[in-house]
């Protein structure tokens, strides 16, 4: 095996796409992975972030990724119920995919985005992210290995990768290596980092079946998760094939023993509400901890961990595999921005200055929504399955709370846009305060550090699609001479596009009032803003070269 320049360990979702986005940079990359090629991954992930989607949009993976996973018609609905064959208590609205264009009274249409999110499980998702990834002419696939003895030096890492079917080990040398080998990671061992934060916040009892007959059951309409709720038991039901294949989590309760201890079948049925002989097949048992912990750093030197590896926490909102692909994308365009000549290795300092505040804040949403729906659970009204106006009434508070409480995670808008950068390097502060948001809500702007604010062009296209792979440099009033900048980032050899803007003729809810303040928007390769002013800088050399990290450079000379 060749030397590669960037040796990725893991090829789950967030390490295919690691991989594809510096392939598409330029970069040749190997990816090493114990599965072999058509191995399913565990049935984990169930949704895909608008973030997430508008990053296939820009690899030419998200039409491939909006076709998979659920028929078509099946609503992406989230249904509260007394168990999955119960009373319905609440729902909340979320289109399929057929009309997800289209539909305008769900809380998360709407969005300024030209990819909403999309339900999907992982068993479908990794497939399509494999398939394009091996395509690729500069990225390779090592399956059937795995990495072991790493060492970290300032020039590079060495690592020897062992054929698990013949045992064959082979060494090698990488100038760049990155741990997406999520929660148990040799990576992070390698570096010396260690996790901390909260070990256990719950612990989930959970099972993959086949139940063929299940749908038809049901007494309210089909819903991608289905929420049981009673006294005896709290679970969610997610349908993974629209069909027959049902992912449960049953949530244990405090006190009862380990996941073995408690009566899985049992559980089971009074989630689904289903009677002993109603039939079903295990196909997996998929355990887990909520937790929430995070690495003290993200890298030593040569080598950096990403998603799972970094950081793990109680999968609410769905946004663990979001985050490592957020965490993904950082990285790539920073180690392309290096390997391909333009940017110094300080800017890869970037990286933890980046990510690692922002998963720190964005775990404590995750868990304090976890914390809010364990104390609901924990305080179900013993006459919520009665009959008669107690039962009623039992059953319209408990669905007001759990929709108050859920439509938050289900339709996170603040997690997909308003997380923002407010202590890099490399970005232009111009002294205006960051917009706040929840995990629910968030408030488009150019504030540097901020994502780039999507709009629907004037032509029609999305604003995304116009702009180019690396900088580019939206200009709001053509008559600015931007000369100066442009011939900054040639003479440092930074990729720059400028890109007129015509503002659409209605400046409505799409993202193009946030612009009127704006005569120039510097967008980094990752659709963050970089800087932005209404006239050039007075030193446009200064400016690109804090963008490309060559400030850090200096400061460290």
């Amino acid at each position: 095996m060749n030397d590669p320049d960037v040796l990725i360990v893991g090829a789950g979702p967030v390490g295919l796409t690691l991989a594809i986005d510096l392939a598409w940079r330029g970069i040749a990359v190997t990816v090493v992975e114990t599965r072999a090629p058509a191995a399913p991954p565990e049935p984990k992930c169930n949704h895909v972030a608008a973030r997430t989607m508008e990053i296939f949009r820009r690899l030419g993976l998200a039409d491939k990724v909006r076709n998979a996973g659920l028929p078509a018609d099946y609503p992406h609905d989230i249904s509260y119920r007394t168990s999955f064959t119960g009373q319905e208590l609440t729902r909340i609205h979320i289109p399929c995919r057929r009309d997800r264009f289209t539909a305008t009274d769900g809380p998360d249409c709407n969005w300024p985005t030209p990819e909403p999110p999309h339900r999907i499980n992982q068993i479908f998702l990794e497939p399509i992210l494999f398939e394009h990834a091996a395509a690729q002419s500069r990225i390779r696939i090592v399956n059937r290995t795995t990495v072991e003895d790493v060492v970290i030096a300032d020039d590079g890492a060495r690592a020897n990768l062992r054929d698990l079917d013949s045992g064959a080990v082979t060494p090698v040398n990488c100038r760049y290596l990155i741990g997406c080998d999520g929660a148990r990671s040799i990576v992070r061992k390698a570096i010396g980092a260690e996790l901390s934060g909260d070990a256990v916040i719950q612990r989930v009892q959970s099972t993959y079946i086949r139940a063929p007959g299940l749908i038809d059951r049901q007494h309210s309409a089909p819903a991608w998760g289905t929420g049981s709720i009673n006294p005896r038991r709290s679970g969610m039901v997610y349908a993974i094939d629209g069909r027959e294949r049902w992912l449960v989590h049953n949530y244990m309760r405090p006190g009862e023993g380990d996941f073995d201890e408690v009566d899985r079948d049992a559980c089971l049925r009074t989630i689904l509400g289903v009677e002993d002989g109603f039939s079903y097949e295990i196909i997996s048992k998929e355990d887990w901890y909520g937790r929430r912990l995070i690495a003290d750093k993200f890298r030593d030197r040569c080598a950096f961990i990403v998603g799972d590896a970094a950081h793990i926490w109680v999968p609410y909102a769905g946004y663990g595999m979001n985050a490592g692909i957020a965490d993904a994308m950082n990285l790539s365009w920073l180690l392309a921005a290096h390997l391909n000549g333009w940017a110094p290795s300080a800017i890869l300092d970037a990286y933890q200055a980046e990510r690692w505040p922002i998963t720190s804040q964005v775990s404590r949403f995750a868990m304090s929504h976890a914390e809010a729906e364990i104390r609901r659970r924990g305080s179900v009204p013993d006459e919520i399955e009665q009959a008669g106006p107690e039962g009623e009434r039992a059953r319209r508070e408990v669905g007001r709370l759990t929709y108050e409480i859920n439509v938050q995670q289900y339709a996170c808008a603040g997690l997909n846009f308003g997380t923002y950068y407010d202590q890099s390097p490399i970005i232009a502060y111009d002294g205006a305060a960051h917009p706040a948001y929840t995990m629910d809500s968030y408030t488009p702007s150019t504030v540097p550090g901020c994502r780039t604010p999507h709009l629907w062009c004037r032509d029609g296209r999305s604003l995304y699609d116009a702009m180019g792979p690396e900088f580019t440099l939206l200009r709001f009033d053509p008559t600015e001479d931007v000369a100066a900048l442009d011939a900054a980032a040639r003479l440092r050899g930074v990729p720059l596009r400028i890109l007129d803007v015509e503002r659409p003729e209605s400046a409505i809810s799409d993202g193009s009032a946030i612009y009127d303040g704006d005569k120039l928007v510097l967008s980094r390769p990752d659709q963050h803003v970089a800087w932005r002013s209404n006239r050039l800088p007075a030193d446009s050399v200064a400016t690109i070269d804090r963008v490309r990290g060559a400030a850090i450079q200096a400061r460290q000379a």
